[in-house]
């Protein structure tokens, strides 16, 4: 992965580990940015130099309104400001230049542009908060070069001996090698993090794979096998009937037409031929209505806001996510009622189901995970490989709610992480 890749350019677990690091690298962007706005007002308010304080003033008040516009667009985090943050700190080094050049001219007269440089070590702090190397080189290097420049101006009026001018640069130079490699180590532990992210929703959806294959084999075998014996026995059954008890035959007729429809049922729910030949909403609520008769369950089913023949890459993985949180619901929630609700609006699918049981307690379900019991713990990691989200709340009351969000990618657009999907399938 190239370190300064563009954030749009990576996969979605990725871009979700860098938008991250990189948020809290805007935070302390914007803290320090306030110092240094902080440093250079009281600098020239404390030490105002003896020549060229309206400049000096003026420069300042730009600088700050600036800094205010660059943090309040910063401060919304979005890609533009991760992607494109780091424009900022070449505003903060003309303006400390600007200033260091209009106050050494007085230099004889007053300690301003002295001080101020010391300003110019903050420079290095702040481009130390990118995830990119070159872009905190790129403002290191010319950082130096303006202090070794406004150092040597001010050298002779200062009476500054030149050994004392070569250490200063050299302590920023050092400085701003470390910030260097600080950056570097940074982004090589969110790359470290991102592989292990990948690697992570790599093993998980091995283990899917295998799991959905194991279900359509199953499915093609109580299809073969149990459901066609018991359809046989029905129509034997006819054949026993001139013969046989009238009421006891009634019996086992209602027994095999009960079974058949257990097996119907188990086979739709391991391998859902429904999907393909009738869409999301019809699977999903084949699937709750199946499940709510079997739990005795009072089912609130709705689907009308998913357009009619709307189909969408992340289908499958909808449909094995809503199997494996109702199949939670009926086994774990304790509940009385049910509610399933299908949406596909502008580009943004979403799903939520709800229940009115017991609840869920976040601990007994990474107490589960350590278990083994991974199917929630994958459900969630598959979702948000697939640039998702997957928001799991419980209410005080009593009741889980889970809200499952997707991008609505058309199947021809598939690419990349997205292809996790197809695991539904057994692919």
């Amino acid at each position: 992965m190239s370190i300064a890749a563009p954030v749009s350019q990576l996969s979605a677990p990725v871009q979700q580990i860098v938008m991250a690091y990189a948020q809290r690298g805007i935070t302390l962007q914007i803290v320090v940015r306030g110092v240094l706005v902080a440093f250079i007002i009281g600098t020239l308010f404390l030490l105002p130099p003896a020549n060229g304080l309206e400049w000096c003033a003026a420069i300042a008040g730009v600088y700050t309104v600036l800094a205010l516009l660059l943090t309040g667009w910063l401060a919304r985090r979005g890609p533009a400001a991760v992607q494109w943050g780091w424009v900022g700190l070449y505003i903060d080094l003309l303006t400390l230049s600007a200033l260091s050049l209009v106050a050494g001219q007085s230099a004889q007269e007053s300690w301003t542009s002295l001080v101020l440089l010391g300003g110019f070590f903050l420079l290095p702090v702040l481009a130390a908060t990118q995830l990119r190397w070159v872009v905190c080189a790129s403002v290191v290097v010319p950082t130096v070069a303006f202090y070794l420049l406004e150092a040597v101006a001010t050298q002779h009026a200062n009476d500054e001996p030149w050994a004392s001018v070569v250490l200063r640069v050299l302590v920023l130079a050092g400085v701003g090698a470390a910030a260097i490699g600080l950056s570097r180590i940074q982004r090589s532990r969110v790359d470290a993090i991102a592989g292990l992210a990948s690697d992570r929703a790599l093993l998980l959806s091995e283990l899917m794979t295998i799991t959905e294959t194991e279900r359509s084999k199953l499915a093609e075998s109580l299809h073969d096998g149990a459901l066609q014996y018991i359809l046989a026995a029905r129509m034997d059954l006819d054949d026993l009937r001139p013969a046989a008890d009238e009421a006891a035959l009634d019996r086992l007729d209602e027994a095999l037409t009960q079974s058949a429809q257990l097996l119907r049922a188990t086979v739709t729910e391991l391998h859902p031929a429904v999907l393909d030949q009738s869409g999301i909403p019809t699977a999903i609520g084949t699937l709750a209505r199946t499940v709510a008769d079997r739990a005795g369950l009072n089912l609130t089913l709705e689907t009308t806001q998913w357009p009619v023949g709307v189909r969408t890459a992340h289908d499958p993985l909808l449909f094995t996510t809503a199997r494996e949180l109702l199949a939670n619901v009926a086994r774990h929630a304790r509940a009385r009622h049910l509610t399933v609700r299908l949406a596909c609006i502008a580009d943004q699918t979403e799903m939520i189901i709800e229940d009115d049981g017991v609840g869920v307690d976040p601990a007994a379900i990474a107490d589960r995970v350590r278990q083994g019991h991974i199917g929630l713990y994958a459900s969630r990691v598959k979702i948000e490989a697939a640039g998702g989200r997957f928001d799991l709340t419980a209410s005080a009351g009593g009741g889980t709610t889970v809200t499952v969000t997707l991008p609505s990618i058309p199947p021809s657009n598939r690419t990349g992480i997205q292809q996790l999907d197809d695991l539904s399938r057994g692919a």
